[in-house]
């Protein structure tokens, strides 16, 4: 959801959503069959033989949601190829990131988990046992992403991007024909939608995370892989000019137009989610993964798209293409071969990503998501940042400006003087720049 990754993909992601493979059902998620029923080989097991596939794993996850179903179908089907496992046990966190944050110095990982961001990747092996023999590294997007010392320590779960879901019969009812491809038509849209009675955007802005997708356009303004990096070697990153003050502006545009929520400190996510999906708000400024939550809340599947966002009039995009949570197994694991065997069959043969709304991780695997398909035949090009340098991530904890965090976003927001508030963050940046010796 909130990765800073950038190389051009389009073509071998139209490859991946052009190769045949699951379909899908009347809610809008999508099934995969199960793989031809072969005799797993070392290969297939990680390097395991088939009979080191046993006994009892404990598998961690943030998807509270899909407990008693989704993961059910999943680990039964493992037990299936693998009749020697005799349990897979899901325990759900539902405020996961600080929960395993915590567990990480305790080593309460279980035997398979999400692993848990901002763990340098130089430390992960003190955790994590390596992946490298399941055959998978060629065969899935981002496999250095949690690497080191040659070691895949992670592969991903689904790869997201971000764009703009809407609600199609909320843009029809405002006699909206087309999807924006300019800033000025998005706008223009927008004012449509208002006079029409609906909220044209939900930015969720009193839950703060959401806000983050901001940062995410400044990224995808700027077009650069090394962003972050750039940002060291200036003053003042938010100037007239500058990708977050483009960023920030349109942000600033559509509070001031009244184009979002009458009481921004009175948002709420769930209640948001039911308003896109009834119409009652048309769009979500959100990676991918927001289309079936949507769906879930009561929308047709085929009454909600995603278009790339248009943050200026140049009618091209940049759209930010990253992993999310990647699979780990605990080094501490005492039945290392049967989690290895769980990770694979979550990349190969579970649905897992098509469910969540993601891209699958393999790149032969088609999405079956038709909203995936709608965003890509607009041409974005796609893009996966450069990790952020020392020196970036020292002058933002020294200004305290809390980048993918919202916050300074929000206090930019309800500040009276827009510009004053801009001001105020590039003198913050620039004496924390000083103060590191940057």
């Amino acid at each position: 959801m909130k990765k800073w990754l950038t190389t051009s993909m389009a073509l071998v992601l139209a490859m991946s959503l052009t190769a045949a493979c699951g379909k899908t059902t009347d809610n809008g998620t999508a099934t995969t069959s199960p793989a031809a029923s072969k005799a797993p080989t070392a290969t297939d097991t990680g390097g395991a033989s088939n009979g080191n596939i046993k006994g009892k794993i404990t598998v961690v996850t943030h998807r509270t949601d899909l407990v008693d179903t989704k993961f059910k179908q999943w680990t039964d089907a493992f037990k299936k190829k693998y009749p020697a496992v005799t349990e897979v046990a899901i325990e759900s966190i539902k405020d996961y990131g600080p929960t395993m944050k915590v567990r990480l110095s305790t080593g309460e990982l279980g035997d398979v988990n999400m692993i848990p961001d901002g763990v340098p990747n130089n430390k992960l092996a003190e955790f994590y046992a390596p992946l490298n023999d399941l055959g998978l590294n060629d065969k899935v997007y981002f496999p250095d992403i949690k690497a080191s010392d040659g070691k895949t320590l992670g592969l991903p779960s689904g790869v997201n991007t971000n764009g703009v879901a809407y609600n199609k019969q909320a843009f029809a009812k405002a006699g909206i024909t087309a999807v924006p491809k300019t800033l000025d038509e998005l706008y223009a849209a927008a004012e449509k939608l208002k006079a029409a009675g609906i909220t044209p955007l939900a930015t969720n802005f009193k839950d703060k995370w959401p806000l983050s997708e901001w940062d995410i356009i400044a990224f995808e303004i700027s077009g650069d892989p090394e962003f972050r990096g750039s940002m060291t070697k200036t003053d003042a990153p938010f100037a007239d000019g500058t990708p977050y003050n483009k960023a920030l502006t349109i942000l600033h545009t559509f509070v001031t137009k009244g184009y979002t929520e009458k009481d921004l400190m009175s948002t709420d996510w769930e209640s948001s989610k039911k308003d896109v999906a009834s119409g009652k708000t048309a769009m979500y400024f959100l990676g991918n993964w927001v289309i079936p939550q949507i769906i879930e809340n009561g929308a047709k599947s085929e009454d909600i798209g995603f278009f790339p966002m248009p943050y200026d009039n140049s009618g091209k995009y940049n759209a930010n293409m990253g992993p999310d949570y990647m699979y780990g197994v605990a080094k501490n694991s005492k039945n290392i071969d049967t989690a290895k065997a769980f990770v694979k069959f979550m990349i190969e043969e579970s649905d897992y990503a098509d469910y969540a709304g993601m891209i699958p991780p393999l790149k032969s695997k088609e999405s079956t998501m038709p909203q995936l398909k709608e965003f890509l035949a607009m041409k974005p090009n796609t893009l996966q940042g450069k990790p952020d340098p020392d020196a970036y991530s020292a002058i933002a904890n020294k200004a305290q400006i809390d980048f993918m965090g919202g916050t300074y976003v929000q206090k930019l927001i309800l500040t009276k003087d827009f510009k004053a508030g801009l001001e105020e963050l590039n003198k913050k940046w620039a004496d924390a720049k000083k103060a590191v010796g940057q």
